[in-house]
């Protein structure tokens, strides 16, 4: 089994043996671990081959599927014979133009489809992208605490050096950009930030990205907003890019994995300056041969889902998982914030354990059900511990049985 203590956001041992003909790995995989989710994953799999039933509340990956009218129009494209060639890697036209509308519609931002949108196979590929593009080996890059993980591998994979800057939750989980400007940032070529936020599912504020805007333009910094979650349990719709003039020094990253149901199609997207997106799109010509044309049309459908279809699967199907995370964060004696948005439920452990990785394994030995710790997302969320709301009531239901027995 995993170690609790396992700390999988530091160095692996560069004095590993050597590998199979004696053959070493490149340095840069000193600097990174296997992802956590993808070792922890592997030993619930041993425990369920054991007959134990693990209930897994730890990842994100929404359980119902996309709208009827998506997989119709993958389906009906997938039957021409003409769709089955490689195809453009800035996507097709109609897909472009697609996320344009939507974005204007929901979050009110123009964008020029011709050159002002990269589609992406997921956003997470966007952060490779993003960070190949802009920074050299030895730049700094600003990363949150807690946050994604991926943001931090990433960086140390192009070898740049990870400046962590504290969220807190009095305040707000924002950036004290007090702090921030106290830091030596002559060489920050690139500010990582996620609103609204995994995992303290804290929202934003208009006034917030203004901050980061100027931030970003007085220091020379690129910001990138990572925006998945804003349409689960959370009806104000915001981009970074509503601000005046963010354009110019700001990237947002946007998915359909979380907003429309579709984790497994990797359709994503980044939008930017014209500039930036060359930039980036430089770099992913060079690593991939463009997106299945049959699963753009599907995406382009998606995008056109009826706001009705956006209310009952983004707002009252996690309202109701919602109030029964909160009975099982209640009964671990958590603490958390009822206004927080996104598909998970992010709270504060008991001062009784040492640690999240404590409570957490606690939960899976006693209850088999898998929380996850919040350590994994920085030192600021070693006494958080997080739900995901991507389970049926039913088992969400019986999640919080099993833990009423032994907590």
């Amino acid at each position: 089994m995993i170690d609790k203590h396992e700390n999988i956001l530091s160095d692996t041992n560069s004095n590993s043996p050597l590998g199979a003909g004696g053959i070493v790995p490149a340095e840069r995989l000193n600097a990174i671990t296997e992802y956590y989710f993808s070792t922890k994953l592997k030993e619930i799999a041993e425990m369920n081959a054991n007959g134990m039933n693990v209930i897994n509340l730890g990842i994100g990956s929404p359980d119902m599927p996309p709208s009827a009218e998506t997989i119709e129009a993958l389906c009906k494209s997938a039957a021409q014979p003409d769709v089955h060639g490689y195809q453009p890697y800035i996507g097709i036209p109609e897909l472009r133009k697609s996320f344009a509308d939507w974005y204007l519609k929901w979050f009110l931002v123009e964008l020029n489809p011709m050159n002002e949108i990269q589609p992406l196979i997921g956003s997470k590929e966007g952060i490779l992208h993003i960070s190949l593009a802009f920074l050299n080996p030895g730049d700094s890059v600003l990363i949150p605490d807690p946050g994604y993980p991926t943001y931090s591998s990433v960086s140390n994979l192009v070898q740049a050096k990870v400046i962590t800057y504290e969220l807190d939750e009095n305040n707000g989980w924002q950036p004290d950009f007090e702090v921030l400007e106290q830091k030596d940032l002559s060489n920050v070529k690139l500010m990582w930030v996620n609103y609204p936020n995994m995992p303290t599912g804290a929202s934003a504020t208009l006034e917030l990205f203004e901050k980061l805007v100027a931030f970003g333009k007085k220091h020379g910094i690129v910001i990138v907003n990572d925006n998945p979650y804003s349409f689960i349990l959370n009806t104000k719709h915001l981009s970074i890019l509503q601000v005046e003039g963010a354009k110019d020094i700001c990237i947002e990253l946007n998915s359909m994995s979380k907003s429309h149901n579709m984790p497994g199609w990797r359709m994503g997207m980044l939008a930017s300056n014209a500039e930036f997106v060359q930039w980036v799109l430089k770099v992913k010509s060079n690593i991939d041969s463009g997106q299945f044309k049959p699963m753009q049309w599907a995406a382009i459908a998606a995008l056109n889902n009826s706001d009705d279809w956006h209310r009952e699967m983004n707002i009252e199907l996690y309202k109701n998982r919602r109030y029964i995370a909160e009975k099982i964060m209640d009964t671990l004696g958590c603490k958390f914030d009822k206004t927080q948005v996104g598909m998970f439920l992010w709270g504060k452990i008991p001062e009784k354990y040492a640690d999240s990785g404590e409570l957490a394994d606690q939960v899976l030995y006693d209850s088999k059900v898998f929380i996850t710790p919040g350590f994994i997302f920085g030192d600021k969320g070693k006494r958080y511990v997080r739900i995901s709301l991507c389970a049926t009531e039913k088992v969400l239901g019986e999640a919080l049985e099993r833990i009423k027995k032994i907590f």
